[in-house]
């Protein structure tokens, strides 16, 4: 592990302005200094000309799970699975990746997870041995689920604030208030006929009346434990600015994967962070039916990109914005680096600057996409 050395011949993008040929000095994992490469002086890396970004980091990634379940049926080992995850991650420019752990026993359509449960996924990312890169975990909890509030309980108290974004995907409400759009997942993605589907909705619709009273009672704890600072806790797939409101009074701080322009609108007015899927502004939309990204970034109401599934998608989505005029390249990149650092409370990573952790990316910007060539972090 080599955590002191100099990267050198690098660009820096700083308040829009592109500097060329720049040096920067990293001490015991940290940026020590970033100056011009006077002619003469040596460096342990030479950029070569390539530009040089903070480290991404990724608020919600499901580069783990698909990993570990490549395919309906086939379980990877999940340390196997680790290693695969962050490659991929590390190969994407990502340093610090949540991880999103579901705390519930069925995914978002009602199906059954299968093993390994919660806790299991959660003691392999805190305990991976020798992590190239920042491993966290993402706390997706399901607030309809007693099974998964008891095992979010038992996972609380730790040296780090986790990170909580609750969650209810029963249908008519939130990501699937139109039902249709569940239905046509289970039919492609579960194999389900039209009836099947039907039907299974229909079931899902009347499970959710009967655990409004839990749903409630989770919502109050969920509230306490972010007021007194337990948790940083996120609200998944606001609809209306009223969700936003109640959202805010439960001291949440961001606001993930808003379904509507009117929510992110309410959340941009109120101070909170919003997220928005990276893929969805290289498909052009939302593949649910939602508000599309490009359209939160056209009306500056966009804070945040997060992988959701795909890493590669991050840095090439916010080079898009830019492109597009939607952003500033440097407004953009910040919302992968800077932006999701500071919404988690990690205020030591996302800028390049004196003190701050030395998670670099070098990328090549010239040709139709940039391309990651290297990523170096805090500890190597």
């Amino acid at each position: 592990m080599v955590t002191t050395y100099i990267l050198g011949h690098v660009r820096v993008l700083k308040d829009e302005r592109m500097l060329e040929d720049q040096m920067i000095s990293v001490v015991d994992g940290l940026i020590q200094e970033i100056r011009p490469h006077r002619a003469g002086l040596g460096a342990d890396i030479d950029g070569a000309g390539k530009l040089c970004l903070p480290g991404i980091v990724d608020l919600h990634s499901d580069a783990l799970a698909r990993e570990y379940r490549p395919r309906p049926g086939a379980c990877m080992p999940v340390d196997l699975a680790m290693q695969a995850a962050e490659g991929n991650l590390m190969a994407a420019g990502v340093t610090t990746a949540f991880h999103a752990v579901s705390f519930q026993t069925k995914s978002a359509v009602g199906i059954p997870i299968g093993s390994p449960q919660a806790p299991d996924v959660h003691h392999a990312i805190s305990h991976y041995e020798e992590p190239r890169m920042d491993h966290r975990v993402l706390h997706r909890l399901d607030v309809r689920c007693p099974d998964g509030v008891h095992m979010l309980r038992d996972h609380l108290g730790g040296a780090e604030v986790p990170l909580v974004s609750y969650e209810d995907h029963t249908p008519g409400q939130g990501q699937y208030r139109d039902r249709t759009v569940m239905e046509r997942w289970l039919r492609e993605a579960q194999h389900m006929d039209p009836t099947q589907a039907a039907e299974h909705v229909d079931r899902l619709i009347a499970e959710r009346d009967q655990q409004l009273t839990f749903k409630q009672q989770t919502l109050g704890w969920l509230a306490e434990l972010a007021a007194t600072g337990t948790i940083r806790l996120m609200g998944h797939d606001p609809v209306t600015p009223q969700e936003i409101d109640e959202l805010i009074a439960r001291h949440a701080v961001i606001a993930e994967f808003p379904t509507t322009l009117e929510a992110a609108q309410w959340a941009h007015l109120k101070g909170v962070s919003t997220v928005a899927g990276a893929p969805n502004v290289l498909l052009g939309g939302s593949h649910s039916g939602n508000v599309s990204a490009l359209e939160l970034a056209q009306a500056k109401v966009l804070n945040i990109l997060a992988s959701d599934y795909l890493p590669s998608s991050l840095l090439s989505a916010a080079f898009e914005l830019a492109r597009l005029g939607y952003a500033t390249l440097s407004e953009a990149i910040n919302m992968i680096t800077k932006n999701p650092a500071v919404a988690a409370g990690l205020n030591d990573r996302g800028i390049l600057a004196p003190g701050y952790r030395a998670d670099l990316v070098l990328c090549s910007d010239t040709l139709s996409r940039p391309r990651v060539l290297q990523t170096l972090t805090a500890a190597r």
